[in-house]
Formats: C-alpha cells, sequence, structure tokens
C-alpha cells in the first residue's frame, strides 16, 4: 500500500522575494486563503496518518500471492422494512432468506471455503436454521448490526451491539469478533472486537483508530466495485427507472476477475468480495461465482479464509505500532 504523506505547505509556497513588490489587498488575501488550505491539508494528511497504519507485507500463508475473502451480507428483509418500502421489494429480501443463504453455504462447501456471513442479530429470530447450517460447516458468523442500523443514542447502540453479539454467539457457539457496520470503535473494543469489514479508504488490510489514536481495530476493506448489489438491484431503495442495474453476470465475472488479477500480481494482495444472499443467491448469479472461484483456484496462489482468520494473521505478521491501546 502506498503511504500517505503529509503535505509540505512551505514546500508549496512560492519562495519570498527579498525585494517585495507591493501588493493590492485582494492578492494578499488571495495568498492568506491560499496559505490557509495548504495548512488544512496538512493537518488533514497528519490526522489521517494517525488513524490509518497499513499493513506494508502480509506474508500470506503458504506463500500465497493474494488473500480473498468471500462475504456475504445477510440482511434479509430489514434494511428495506427500515426503509418502508413496498412488498415486492420484502419480497426479494426474503428470498434471501428462505431460498439465497441455503445456495450461498452449498456454493462455499463444494469449494471446500470457508466464508464470513455478516448478519444483523435478529436474523437469528428469523432464520435461526440457515445461520445454525453455516456455523455446521465452519463459516464464519458474526455482526452486521443488530437491525441494520447503527442508534446514534449512545445507551441504544449498547444495547442493539451487545444483543446482536449475544444472539450470533447463541447460534454459532462462539463470541464473534467482526463488524460490518459503523459501530463506534470505542464500544466495539469493548465488547472484545477486534476487526472491522467497512468502508474503501485502501485496497489492502490496515489498522484504523480514533481520532486521537485510541480503540485500534483492523480493517479488512471492500469496495463497492466488488459488491454484487451494486450490479444486480432492480427499483433499489425507490430509485427510478434510469437508475436500474441488471447486469450480466459474465460481465461481471469479467470485472472481479480482472481485479482479482491485480491484486494477483502484486504478489501480496487482496480481495474482499461482498454478496448478498437475496442478490447472489439467484441460480443464475451463483453459477457465475462458482466460475470465478474455480478460475481462481486454476490460477493459484491464492488463500480464501474468513476475515477472522485474515484479521488474525495480519495483526501475528504485523502487530499495530503502539499495541492495542
Amino acid at each position: 500500500m502506498n503511504a500517505i504523506v503529509p503535505a509540505r505547505p512551505l514546500a508549496c509556497r512560492a519562495p519570498v522575494s527579498e525585494h517585495p513588490r507591493e501588493t493590492s489587498n485582494g492578492e494578499a488575501a488571495l495568498t492568506e486563503n491560499l496559505d490557509a488550505e495548504l495548512d488544512e491539508l496538512d493537518a488533514a494528511a497528519k490526522r489521517h496518518l494517525a488513524r490509518h497504519e497499513p499493513i506494508t507485507d502480509p506474508k500470506w500463508p503458504g506463500g500465497a500471492r493474494i488473500a480473498v475473502n468471500l462475504t456475504a451480507d445477510f440482511d434479509a428483509m430489514l434494511l428495506r422494512r427500515l426503509m418502508n418500502e413496498p412488498a415486492m421489494q420484502l419480497a426479494k429480501g426474503e428470498f434471501g432468506g428462505r431460498v439465497g443463504i441455503w445456495r450461498m453455504i452449498e456454493l462455499f462447501d463444494s469449494h471446500g471455503i470457508k466464508g464470513t456471513i455478516f448478519t444483523p442479530g435478529r436474523i437469528c429470530e428469523l432464520y435461526p436454521q440457515a445461520l445454525a447450517a453455516a456455523a455446521k460447516s465452519g463459516h464464519e458468523i458474526t455482526d452486521h448490526m443488530w437491525e441494520h442500523r447503527v442508534p446514534k443514542e449512545p445507551e441504544l447502540e449498547r444495547d442493539h451491539l451487545t444483543r446482536s453479539t449475544e444472539a450470533l454467539a447463541r447460534i454459532a457457539g462462539y463470541r464473534g469478533v467482526g463488524t460490518r457496520s459503523g459501530h463506534s470503535h470505542k464500544l466495539l473494543r469493548e465488547l472484545g472486537y477486534i476487526y472491522r469489514s467497512n468502508g474503501s479508504a485502501s485496497h489492502m488490510p490496515h489498522y484504523l483508530r480514533d481520532p486521537d489514536g485510541s480503540n485500534v481495530l483492523i480493517n479488512l476493506p471492500f469496495h463497492y466495485a466488488i459488491d454484487d448489489a451494486m450490479f444486480y438491484s432492480f427499483a433499489w431503495m425507490g430509485t427510478p427507472n434510469a437508475a436500474q442495474r441488471i447486469s450480466d453476470p459474465e460481465r461481471v465475472m469479467d470485472m472481479w476477475w480482472e481485479a482479482f488479477l491485480q491484486q494477483h500480481a502484486t504478489g501480496r494482495g487482496y480481495l474482499n468480495i461482498c454478496m448478498h444472499p437475496f442478490v447472489s443467491g439467484r441460480a443464475l448469479r451463483t453459477l457465475m461465482m462458482d466460475k470465478l472461484i474455480t478460475r481462481m483456484k486454476e490460477k493459484g496462489g491464492v488463500w480464501f479464509d474468513t476475515c477472522e482468520a485474515t484479521a488474525r494473521h495480519c495483526i501475528a505478521v504485523q502487530p499495530p505500532s503502539g499495541g492495542w491501546n
């Protein structure tokens, strides 16, 4: 990962002449504004460096050239219910719980790959059999908020994350240590979490801290270009017809394959593929993923494992500077 170097305002500014000419008030104001903007950029870069710490060489197990995390956001209909969407959209989410999740479990199992299922705690009440089956197959079951939202009130946020953590632990048989959410780092650390998988600030795993440098977590980023919902969504969250995105699965496979090859070529690449059971659980898209995984395996040099395994490996290879503060 390329490090982000703070701006150097003094180097960017024009040298001061030994014999300065007189300037108008407008020119002086413009210079002051530019200097202020440069100072602001410099401060922002330093804040970014204080919060983000790259994993410079992950040294993937077995000499692999790339680590691939296959992840599933098992939301079912919860997000649509919160958005008060029509029955047709709720039914799409329901398909994910009735059919899609089972197809994804079968897909992972058929390749001998352990995936990560990020799911709201409420799904334990709606589809407990599916989550139990995924856990029995050895797939990671971990947090995706209680009901697909993070409350603004601190006490309610704590209640939601606690309920989700405990509900998922009862199904999986262990407490999850990862989340795909916007929960506060402080709360996540208090409840035993070590990683998050959220945001696109980098293409590689990295440490992420609060602005004051505390509450470090490892972040396993994904990008919306490697998210199935961006390509296969119709009537997505009330969008107009002109905004619909129903892509040919073969075209999506080509794009994701190229992303994989680019990372594979680096010799220390990373790819987090974000899927949804209500999306990639449709038969033609499950078939596309089967083809893509097969092609990756044939390429060789790939480490497939859960997000937890990836996070723990990175921590072992390069612990966060300053420790787990």
